[in-house]
């Protein structure tokens, strides 16, 4: 996978030592520092997937400014799905049975003081380069909220419940010791679309109108001070217009 220039940005592989810290460093600065502020430029956000995974980095071409980063991590198929980070938090059992390469995309983070559209295009892009190169047939991963309150998401779970919960042959299943189970809890809410679809995290509003959907229970990480759901989304249910638009911006 070569590096890629697109716009003001450089999108690369995360090829050394040094290049695997600054995006672990970046994913303490989004996933931690909030609620654990200090200045030590040692802290960073670490596990035992990180040397499985291929990382990926986007960073401002002029500057060198890392400005956002993800990680992939590639399976055979279902058979190897409690591999994933995702398992530790929820029972994908059903998901066993998935014939067909599957990819989790973790980790995914952007810069607090960036906000330029075009860091989730271009990440998009080299999820589909990386999607055609391997013939992969399902992306998933955690799909965080900041703030593990379920009360502060409601509007945004009760869409997700309306519309957007997984077919059940996949549905995921409970295992975290904390969860908020807004399929049922949120059953008689109406959501705003507009207010829900302003709420969602940017990754996750991605994933929807691709055709990704999601469990019917949100894990509570009170560590991280977030909360999460599962998110599938498969290759094939793409709509063909929006599989176009992301060839062409894949180049």
């Amino acid at each position: 996978m070569l590096a890629q220039r697109r716009s003001r940005y450089h999108l690369h592989v995360a090829a050394t030592a040094e290049d695997l810290r600054t995006a672990q460093r970046l994913r303490w600065l989004c996933f931690m520092a909030r609620h654990r502020p200090a200045d030590d430029p040692d802290m960073v956000d670490s596990d035992d997937l990180d040397p499985l995974c291929t990382h990926m980095l986007i960073e401002e071409a002029g500057s060198g400014q890392l400005v956002c980063c993800f990680r992939f991590l590639h399976l055979r198929d279902g058979s190897e799905i409690a591999r994933s980070y995702s398992a530790r938090h929820y029972d994908l059992s059903p998901l066993a049975d998935f014939d067909g390469p599957m990819v989790e995309l973790g980790r995914f983070c952007i810069h607090p003081g960036w906000r330029d559209p075009d860091i989730l295009r271009l990440a998009w892009a080299e999820l589909t380069r990386f999607v055609d190169a391997n013939g992969v047939r399902m992306l998933f991963g955690c799909s965080s909220f900041l703030g593990a309150d379920p009360d502060a998401h409601a509007e945004a779970l009760a869409i997700l419940r309306e519309r957007h919960i997984a077919p059940r042959r996949w549905l995921p299943r409970v295992k975290a010791p904390q969860v908020f189970r807004f399929a049922r809890v949120l059953a008689r809410r109406r959501a705003d679309p507009r207010a829900a679809l302003a709420a969602m995290p940017p990754l996750l509003r991605s994933y929807l109108v691709m055709g990704g959907w999601v469990s019917d229970h949100a894990v509570v990480d009170r560590d991280l001070d977030t909360l999460h759901v599962f998110t599938g989304l498969e290759i094939g249910a793409i709509p063909a217009a929006r599989q176009r638009l992301l060839r062409r911006a894949a180049g």
